[in-house]
């Protein structure tokens, strides 16, 4: 099969995929176009949003449609690193076993993953870029394709571990959610309050997104794009001779070369789900904001003033 035939064949399952996702997710078309982006690219995403956006039922249904294994776990102040990863038991012939932990499924759901201390954040790390896990010193291999889509709750604070900075940068994306519309959420009411609940089935298959996420790698990029989405990073930093002087005066720290990476593989799938074949500048500054917003540090000026960090990347182009 050619490549102009593998890229139909992913077009016409992506069309079927949203549908089902759209018969039980209302609304949030960007959020959903944005977890998948993640999902073909090899990424891992970050949700941000309040209480009660459907945050979980959103992956759930994702998970189901692509046809993946799923498990959530609920992050608690309580929670230890062998509770996410597993441990060693002594079995009944007194022989130590390893008992896997919920990370070994295709897509993890960490809800509420600022809620754990770093140890048990930690536990995330090697799984999110290694795609293994090592317990007493015996590597772990996990499923393929393998996925991290955390939650965090912007407003309420108290009790919290903020991400390291080494963990954030693991995701691809950070994606915040909005609020539905007043129509949507009449939508949402009528369906949620009624016996009518709708089921989604599997579009997809696990060799197939890895079939696609292949496929991504595979589309050719011109190297001056390649170029521009450095430029754009690089501009991202105080230090940088690029740096623009809202860059000098309202960031204490930029982003390092995992967002440029991360930029060309989004844009190249942003491109693949358009019925492109390869990228262009419009793809790096359709992701350029989830992609570059969690890797860019404000300092004390930018928060004092009330900058954005929206505002700022807005700056890089």
């Amino acid at each position: 099969m050619s490549q102009v035939e593998v890229i139909k064949k992913f077009l016409l399952k992506y069309s079927s995929l949203r549908s089902e996702i759209a018969n039980v997710i209302v609304g949030q078309e960007k959020v959903v176009e944005q977890i998948l982006i993640a999902i073909f690219s090899g990424g891992h995403a970050l949700l941000i949003g309040v209480p009660g956006l459907a945050k979980t039922l959103m992956v759930n249904t994702i998970a189901s449609t692509l046809g993946l294994d799923y498990k959530r776990i609920q992050f608690t102040p309580d929670l230890m690193p062998s509770d996410i990863i597993g441990s060693e038991i002594l079995d009944k012939d007194r022989n130590f076993k390893f008992i896997k932990g919920p990370v070994f499924s295709n897509i993890v759901l960490a809800d509420e993953i600022n809620r754990t201390p770093p140890k048990t954040q930690a536990a995330l790390l090697e799984a999110m870029q290694e795609k293994s896990v090592t317990v007493s010193g015996i590597r772990h291999q996990l499923a393929k394709p393998y996925f991290v889509l955390a939650t965090q709750n912007p407003i309420e604070q108290e009790g919290t571990y903020p991400l390291p900075e080494a963990q954030l940068d693991r995701f691809m994306f950070a994606i915040n959610l909005k609020y539905p519309l007043f129509t949507e959420e009449v939508e949402i009411v009528k369906k949620t309050t009624s016996d009518n609940n709708s089921i989604s089935k599997a579009v997809f298959s696990s060799d197939e997104i890895i079939e696609f996420q292949n496929l991504v790698r595979k589309i050719p990029v011109a190297d001056n794009l390649v170029e521009y989405a450095v430029s754009i990073v690089s501009k991202s930093r105080p230090t940088s001779i690029e740096a623009t002087e809202t860059i000098k005066n309202y960031v204490s720290w930029g982003a390092g070369p995992r967002a440029s990476q991360n930029l060309i593989l989004a844009a190249k799938t942003n491109a693949l789900i358009k019925g492109k074949y390869t990228p262009d500048k419009e793809d790096i500054r359709s992701v350029a904001k989830i992609v570059l917003r969690h890797r860019i540090i404000k300092n004390y000026k930018a928060e004092a003033e009330g900058l954005k960090i929206e505002d700022i990347i807005e700056g890089l182009f």
